[in-house]
């Protein structure tokens, strides 16, 4: 018996349907990182539970690696059962979880309060990445992939601007982000359930290259193997490489207005002023480098394109961590020349990487994008338990350095990737021969 909130469709959706679901599914991951936001509370978190930064950090991280596995279950699962069967119910969970913090008082309270989010909501936007691949055609991918990721990146400012506005009204509790955190999510969760579709198993086997031209790729007797992703040199690549990648994005949003503080000087609100321009060409880029990749059809240039820029500003910044005469809009527009760079390329990849696994298999986009989810959770926990450790015993200049070489050893990884380099080599799509069980091992 099929679920009321299920609705499976038969023929693919064109126009202003399929832009609805899309934007339902960047709303869905939109709102479940925004649940995961805790960096605007976390100084009055800490101080209400007589708890020390190094405690705090070891939470997150195992939060992290309990999120981390979760992604890669709920990969799979959205591939079996389907997305919106699984994502609509998890989100509803979500909620619960966050009037669940509101009852913390205590670190293990909070370990249990933030492995409980932290499960269901990696399994949850497991889901939001195969959704966006699935109403998004290869003519139009990058754009897509542009936006969803504009979710991780806006929770940031959505946080920080509501807990702004709203923590003077209730006397700077802490627990009163996480009671509007719940009331958000449900409103959410609901336009959601109400608005969103998923294909049906039949059209989620088919590449789409236009809104009404398909190829199919799996024969319907040949069963997905999610094991045999890895069996290609090209994912290998993809995950590895976006892993080095990761390192310096990832260092950037986590720990960004604290290294620029402690590396010039700079007061806390300074620091957040630079950083903020950092996301904001971060999020013009990645939807613009999208729609270009998208109309010319083409992924790694862009991709290595954007990489070799950001490697090249990231290098003039560690050269400007030994100055102490650097001005602010020095640094503002190299952080925002680095934010931009990095969008550059990270829109095409994801389409890149998306078509690959597409190749693959169609049916097999959760687990992929769930291998995904895992790859950055993991460079995450890395990021938690390395960074403070090497700034402690040598300095932020060191782990810049360390971060400019992972980014430096993607490059040669795109090299594996698949896709033309030149709009001149794209031939008329063809569809890859069928998958079968052995193939797929091979």
């Amino acid at each position: 018996m099929r679920l009321s909130y299920v609705r499976e469709l038969d023929e693919y959706p064109t126009g202003g349907r399929r832009i609805r679901i899309l934007s339902m599914a960047v709303l869905a991951v939109l709102i479940g990182s925004y649940e995961g936001q805790i960096a605007p509370v976390a100084p009055l978190l800490l101080e209400d539970l007589d708890m020390s930064l190094s405690t705090y950090g070891t939470i997150s991280a195992l939060a992290t690696v309990a999120g981390a596995l979760a992604s890669m279950a709920g990969g799979r699962l959205t591939d079996t059962l389907g997305r919106v069967r699984l994502l609509i119910p998890l989100m509803l969970l979500t909620t619960v979880c966050c009037v669940l913090m509101t009852t913390v008082h205590s670190p293990t309270q909070l370990l249990l309060a933030r492995i409980a989010l932290s499960v269901i909501d990696g399994m949850a936007l497991a889901g939001t990445a195969p959704l966006v691949r699935d109403f998004s055609p290869r003519m139009g991918r990058a754009q897509a992939f542009g936006f969803w990721t504009w979710g991780p990146v806006g929770a940031n400012f959505l946080a920080a601007a509501i807990a702004s506005a709203t923590l003077p009204l209730f006397h700077d509790s802490w627990r009163s982000q996480f009671v509007i955190m719940a009331v958000v999510s449900l409103a959410a969760s609901l336009v959601i359930a109400y608005n969103i579709a998923d294909l049906s198993p039949e059209l989620r086997g088919r590449i789409q290259q236009t809104e009404v031209r398909a190829i199919v790729t799996a024969g319907p007797t040949a069963p997905p193997r999610a094991r045999g992703l890895l069996a290609h040199r090209n994912m290998v690549a993809h995950v590895v490489g976006i892993g080095l990648w990761l390192v310096l994005f990832l260092t950037l949003s986590l720990y960004g207005p604290l290294m620029l503080g402690e590396s010039f000087g700079l007061s806390a609100s300074t620091a957040a002023g630079i950083m903020s321009v950092f996301w904001v060409l971060n999020l013009v880029t990645v939807v613009v480098s999208g729609r270009i990749s998208d109309r010319l059809q083409l992924r790694k240039p862009l991709c290595v394109g954007g990489t070799l820029a950001a490697v090249a500003v990231t290098g003039y910044l560690v050269h400007l961590m030994d100055r102490q005469d650097v001005s602010h809009p020095h640094l503002m527009i190299t952080g925002a020349l680095l934010g931009g760079a990095m969008g550059v390329a990270y829109g095409p990849w994801m389409a890149n990487f998306s078509e690959d696994a597409e190749n693959i298999d169609p049916r097999l986009q959760g687990s992929a994008w769930g291998l995904f989810g895992f790859t950055s959770k993991a460079v995450a926990v890395l990021a938690l338990f390395a960074v403070p450790r090497v700034v402690e015993h040598a300095s932020w200049h060191l782990w810049m350095v360390i971060a400019l070489g992972c980014m430096v050893l993607f490059l040669p990884a795109t090299l594996f990737f698949h896709g033309p380099w030149r709009r001149a080599a794209v031939a008329p799509a063809k569809a890859p021969e069928p998958v079968t069980p052995r193939a797929a091992a091979d």
